[in-house]
């Protein structure tokens, strides 16, 4: 391509993205042809490439997909019932409801993998490559305990014995080689944790998801970006039900 036709033609640059790129017959996904990875990629290897732009491998594939599958539904939450509540007053925008969901997930919600995620790769970052988890959870663990704050990634009000989907996480990134220093360093905090607090802190979901993406090399920065995606799918499925089976005028009535 010519510096003019880069430019536009008119000597202006023209903004790009490496992403993607459309002629009049193709579709470019990161150099990958968009009808070839149609009926070859599943949506989450899809999401995968776009987020990295490469593909993952199989055993990557595995484990992203089980991480977003983990996150799609968990019931009559704060932000599917903003979602049933905005569809009770504009079912015209069914886009409208879902973002209002979406917006409902934050720090409590969802966001807590983001924490974990960073905890973990700044405390890895910012250690000696020799130094032993052990050492390195102790550190992270005394910080937020001095300072009052809550420890991403462990601990749950329901699942207090342990969090069933952070079990089979973590099993599938074993089984899928993806149980490096990131799993091990959560690992270490949990227990380190549990020490020095006195009491049972298990790992929660946020907590193996955030040390998966470390595995993967996924940068903390958008780890909510995974939840947003997955949660997106289970805020439309509970409008459709809400369009079926309506309960948000009740919930309306019970609160007036």
């Amino acid at each position: 391509m010519s510096e003019s036709e880069a430019a536009g033609g008119d000597g202006r640059e023209r903004q790009r993205s490496s992403m993607a790129g459309i002629t009049a017959d193709r579709i470019l996904v990161h150099g990958h042809d968009l009808t070839e990875l149609m009926g070859r990629l599943d949506l989450g290897q899809m999401a995968f490439l776009e987020m990295t732009g490469r593909m993952p491998g199989d055993d990557e594939s595995a484990v992203f997909n089980a991480m977003l599958v983990s996150l799609v539904e968990h019931g009559l939450t704060p932000n599917t019932l903003a979602a049933r509540l905005t569809y009770l007053g504009a079912p015209e925008a069914l886009q409208a409801a879902v973002a209002a969901g979406i917006l409902g997930l934050g720090s409590v919600f969802v966001g807590t993998m983001e924490g974990a995620a960073r905890m973990l790769q700044e405390g890895l970052a910012g250690a000696d490559a020799e130094a032993a988890v052990e050492q390195i959870a102790q550190a992270i663990v005394t910080d937020h305990h001095e300072r009052r704050a809550l420890i991403p990634g462990i601990g749950h009000p329901i699942h207090r014995a342990g969090d069933p989907r952070a079990s089979r996480l973590l099993e599938l990134g074993e089984r899928h080689g993806l149980s490096g220093r990131h799993v091990q360093l959560m690992l270490a905090v949990e227990a380190e944790a549990e020490r020095q607090y006195g009491k049972r802190l298990p790992l929660n979901v946020t907590g193996a998801i955030g040390a998966l993406v470390g595995q993967m090399g996924i940068r903390w920065q958008i780890c909510r970006g995974l939840g947003i995606m997955a949660r997106s799918v289970g805020l439309v499925a509970h409008l459709q039900e809400e369009m079926q089976h309506p309960i948000a005028e009740e919930i309306w009535r019970e609160a007036e």
